[in-house]
């Protein structure tokens, strides 16, 4: 399964209202360490069932990037019960990305 696009008119229902941890990765199509990042995020959007995994284009959802201050991507953000739980700056392994998730 591929990462789900999450826009403002989805947040709500996707990530908010999940009831499994949701992780977000922010990125953007012309930043180098996010499409690094890219294949890792679609890797476990297929592999992991406990935790559901989207996308934010900060280009295409400038409010949600305010949302959440973030300055500078990638940015990973995991919201669990409607809080940020963990979020970390900058590409990452995929070890690192699975121990944010606690999976």
């Amino acid at each position: 399964m591929a990462a789900i696009k999450i826009t403002k008119g989805n947040f709500e229902s996707e990530v908010l209202k999940s009831d499994k941890p949701v992780l977000l990765d922010f990125w953007a199509p012309w930043c180098g360490p996010c499409q690094m990042l890219l294949p890792i995020v679609e890797e476990l959007a297929g592999e992991v069932t406990e935790a559901k995994i989207g996308k934010v284009n900060v280009d295409e959802q400038p409010e949600l990037a305010s949302k959440f201050k973030v300055m500078t991507i990638p940015t990973l953000i995991v919201i669990k019960d409607g809080r940020v739980v963990s979020n970390s700056v900058g590409a990452k392994p995929k070890k690192a990305i699975l121990d944010m998730l606690n999976v």
